[in-house]
């Protein structure tokens, strides 16, 4: 990842707890110009770097089959297949400035003269081009949160695809009736930290992207914020370096993930490195929250789910603590609020089965997003009753006591109204039939397949009809079970 970084003086920050960077020297890609005050990433569009080979197989794990959204077609595009992500982000607080420099290796899914991608509107691209030639002004056209290029493309050929924008970002709606939320995307608090939540789409708000969940590639992400401070992303850090009051971190994630999955925040953090057996766990808190016991309870909450689920898919385990209500399961680094409840062992559960089911497995379209949030909800569930005073049972037939006005407020599970996105039909519901399914095929057989579907399916993405074949085939269960379940306007009986 290169590092063409150029900072101002910055005011003095509060030092930062228990982490320890590097300082910068002459060739770390940092440097000084004039005394602007400010951080920021220097273009680098036609500065003659060199660009990754778009045609290295490493890229081949990120491979998608991209679509038109069914719920949120506003967002993505089918034309193109992303790879890799190299983002170069300098936040500079006190402006409130974000610049950026955005490598992207993509494959054309068909002939095309264009490709679309989703970028907010409220950043400006300054410098574009495609395999290190530059693109004229008017090759780029930017309108209502898409960023349309004027170029030929050939299907099944993969290009290199930089951008230099900048800009002040702005989260968007989100299509939810939840209290805990009402926006996506980039968001920053008023001493200038920032952070991202963006299911089902929001990443648009701080890079361009094809943001759909269809569409998996890998990520490479660099910070640079003052000196004082500190960002995290998805992943490990890769390298941290303080230079001309300065700090640059790069995080590297080395698996698949969609945009929806993706996390970055900047602030004051403290950093605690824990571990589950061979998997490390590192926690960012706030210097400002008190939830720093509470997230250190991650290990202990890994190692419950690996009992149900099999071994960690990942190579490590974050935890993010940010001003929010809300939460989020960012492959390999969880986003959770500042509450009591976000940050609960429960949640914790929760949000780490979805490294499973959701991470690992992610919905083709949003229709299937029950994929993910029964089966976490059911476990979750399950570690409830464990370390409470009520029985599982009792609780899945509260739950089941739900359904009937859950589908008719939000629809089914598989067929949830789009303006009502995340709501509780998409987690009562299936982890209901979740326990359904259990009590008719045994333990032995349901734990075994609940394991599996995972690992068939690692690093892709799958929809309702073809996970609803595959319990059928292998439980002995028939469609018509899950159908009732999952698409019927009716509850199906407690059975």
């Amino acid at each position: 990842m290169r590092r063409l970084l150029v900072a101002g003086s910055v005011l003095a920050l509060l030092p930062l707890s228990a982490c320890s960077p590097t300082s910068g020297g002459a060739d770390d890609g940092v440097r000084l110009l004039g005394e602007t005050g400010t951080v920021r990433v220097a273009g680098a569009v036609g500065d003659g770097g060199d660009l990754p080979d778009a045609d290295d197989p490493a890229y081949d794990a990120a491979l998608s089959t991209p679509r038109t959204d069914p719920v949120y077609p506003v967002v993505g595009d089918p034309g193109l297949d992303a790879l890799h992500y190299d983002l170069d982000l300098g936040w500079d607080p006190d402006a409130r400035l974000l610049t950026g420099h955005e490598t992207l290796v993509l494959r054309a899914t068909g002939d095309a003269d264009r490709l679309v991608l989703d970028l907010s509107d409220a950043l400006t691209v300054t410098a574009a081009a495609l395999d290190g030639t530059p693109l004229p002004e008017d090759a780029v056209q930017h309108a209502d949160d898409d960023l349309v290029l004027a170029v030929d493309v050939v299907a099944d050929q993969r290009y290199v695809l930089e951008l230099d924008y900048e800009g002040t970002p702005l989260p968007v709606a989100a299509p939810t009736t939840r209290s805990d939320f009402s926006t996506n995307g980039w968001t920053t608090g008023e001493d200038g930290s920032t952070w991202t939540m963006q299911e089902p789409y929001g990443a648009l708000t701080w890079y361009a992207v094809d943001d759909q969940p269809a569409d998996k590639a890998f990520y490479d992400i660099s910070v640079a914020v003052p000196d004082g401070w500190t960002s995290v992303a998805n992943g490990t850090v890769a390298d941290d370096v303080v230079a001309a009051g300065v700090r640059t971190t790069d995080w590297h994630l080395d698996a698949p993930a969609a945009s929806y999955l993706v996390t970055v925040a900047t602030g004051d953090h403290v950093r605690t490195d824990l571990s589950a057996g061979d998997v490390p766990v590192t926690t960012w808190v706030p210097t400002s929250s008190s939830r720093g016991v509470a997230v250190a309870a991650a290990p202990g909450a890994l190692r419950w789910v690996e009992g149900r689920l099999g071994r960690y898919p990942f190579d490590s385990l974050g935890v993010l603590v940010v001003d929010s209500e809300s939460g989020m399961e960012t492959q390999t680094m969880l986003t959770l609020g500042d509450t009591e409840y976000a940050t609960s062992p429960a949640v914790l559960v929760h949000e780490i089965v979805h490294q499973w089911y959701g991470d690992l497995v992610t919905p083709t379209d949003w229709r299937d997003l029950w994929m993910n949030e029964g089966m976490a909800m059911y476990l979750q569930a399950i570690y409830q009753a464990e370390n409470s005073d009520y029985t599982l049972e009792q609780l899945m037939a509260y739950w089941y006591d739900q359904d009937a006005a859950l589908r008719r407020s939000y629809g089914p599970p598989a067929q949830a109204r789009p303006e009502s996105f995340g709501e509780s039909n998409v987690y009562l519901s299936p982890a209901v039939m979740w326990h359904l399914l259990r009590g008719r095929i045994g333990d032995r057989t349901f734990w075994r397949l609940v394991r599996a579907w995972p690992r068939t399916h690692a690093d892709g993405n799958a929809g309702t009809d073809a996970m609803v074949r595959w319990w059928s085939r292998r439980s002995g269960v028939p469609t018509s079970f899950f159908d009732a379940w999952l698409r019927g306007e009716r509850t199906p009986p407690y059975a």
